[in-house]
């Protein structure tokens, strides 16, 4: 048995919550926020059987897609804009995925 902790992106967490819902996965939605970017993500607890891991990952990856987030800059708080700090594009991925193992699930 396995845990997924899935960290995606606010504008694709109900996708995957549908898409992993409809195959028969059990789900717990958590709401968070990244450290970098300071945006909402959506991080799920999955418990899969060891042979579901796979699919639940490509559920996830299917559902998920990378992005691009301007980053603002420090420079834009309280003191006006110059030019070039109306900050950086990066890509943000469109979900982090940590396996864990199970040694036990009791559910009551």
């Amino acid at each position: 048995m396995k845990l997924l902790i899935a960290i995606v992106n606010n504008e694709d967490s109900a996708l995957v919550s549908s898409a992993l819902s409809h195959e028969g996965f059990s789900i717990t939605k958590l709401s968070s926020t990244g450290g970098f970017l300071m945006v909402g993500n959506t991080t799920f607890l999955i418990c899969a059987p060891d042979d579901k891991v796979q699919e639940a990952k490509k559920i996830i990856k299917k559902n998920s897609e990378t992005r691009a987030h301007v980053n603002p800059t420090t420079a834009s708080f309280g003191s006006g804009l110059a030019q070039g700090d109306l900050g950086k594009e990066v890509p943000v991925s469109g979900a982090i995925v940590f396996t864990i193992n199970v040694e036990d699930v009791d559910k009551y």
